[in-house]
């Protein structure tokens, strides 16, 4: 049966902070992990031993099971609930990290140089750039249909 993995605060923490120091590898698949994907979506995306990479994201306290997914048919994702408005900071914060799991939902391990940069930015002036790049990759490499999809989620920026 399919397993869901989501990120542990310690994961979060890595995404953001970098503290663990994770091989390129490793953080190629903690960043891919998020908590929707089931470990049969992820194999094919981590390139190199994606069992024994998820197994030791696990160990390590990375990550950690959400989930066993029905074998045919999984649930539709749930609505999301109704929320205060996002102070300026926690929006760009969401948006930057949206914009982080759309392109490695897009391009996989080949994303990562780019996310990294993503990851980096503190502004929107300094992720506007770096979305307009994104879009052009995807568009080489997943077509102009999915460029265009990944730009419209962050023309608002």
């Amino acid at each position: 049966m399919p397993t869901i993995f989501r990120k542990t605060a310690k994961g979060v923490t890595e995404i953001e902070t970098r503290a663990h120091r994770l091989a390129p590898r490793m953080r190629s698949a903690l960043i891919m992990v998020d908590g929707k994907r089931s470990d049969a979506d992820l194999r094919p995306l981590i390139q190199q031993q994606p069992d024994e990479t998820l197994a030791a994201l696990a160990e390590q306290g990375f990550i950690e099971v959400l989930a066993a997914a029905p074998d045919a048919v999984q649930a539709p994702p749930a609505a999301p609930a109704a929320a205060a408005p996002a102070r300026p900071a926690a929006d760009f914060e969401a948006r930057r990290r949206a914009a982080v799991r759309g392109l490695n939902d897009q391009l996989g391990p080949l994303a990562e140089t780019l996310a990294i940069k993503i990851e980096r930015a503190r502004t929107a002036d300094e992720l506007r750039p770096l979305l307009a790049t994104a879009v052009q990759v995807i568009g080489n490499a997943r077509g102009r249909g999915a460029a265009a999809d990944y730009a419209a989620r962050f023309a608002d920026l």
